[in-house]
């Protein structure tokens, strides 16, 4: 009987981890790539918050290319008058991956 209680909580945990470890990972990346100096999830600070764009690209369809543009190239206008800078340290793969990221922000 305790070998299943201790299986189940170890299952649990496993599970736990399975579910955060991609959030976590892509937020790594965000951090890794210098994203977080001007942005947060779930707050203004240079840049608007991740979930702030999310819900201002929901059901767009052309969103995700867009967005990739805007992290490689910059941009401004969207946001108000600090313009985002293009990203030369980001792959493209790591854009989509980025991006992908923060439209599943809610």
């Amino acid at each position: 009987m305790k070998f299943k209680r201790t299986l189940l909580a170890i299952a649990s945990v496993a599970a736990g981890f399975a579910i955060c470890a991609p959030a976590m990972a892509d937020l790594q990346l965000a951090t890794a790539k210098n994203c977080m100096a001007c942005h947060a999830v779930d707050k203004k600070l240079v840049g608007p918050a991740y979930k702030d764009i999310a819900a201002k690209y929901a059901g767009q369809k052309d969103a995700a290319d867009k967005l990739e543009a805007k992290v490689l190239k910059g941009g401004s206008g969207t946001w108000g008058p600090v313009p985002m800078p293009a990203n030369a340290q980001v792959t493209p793969a790591e854009a989509k991956k980025l991006v992908a990221w923060v439209l599943a922000q809610k």
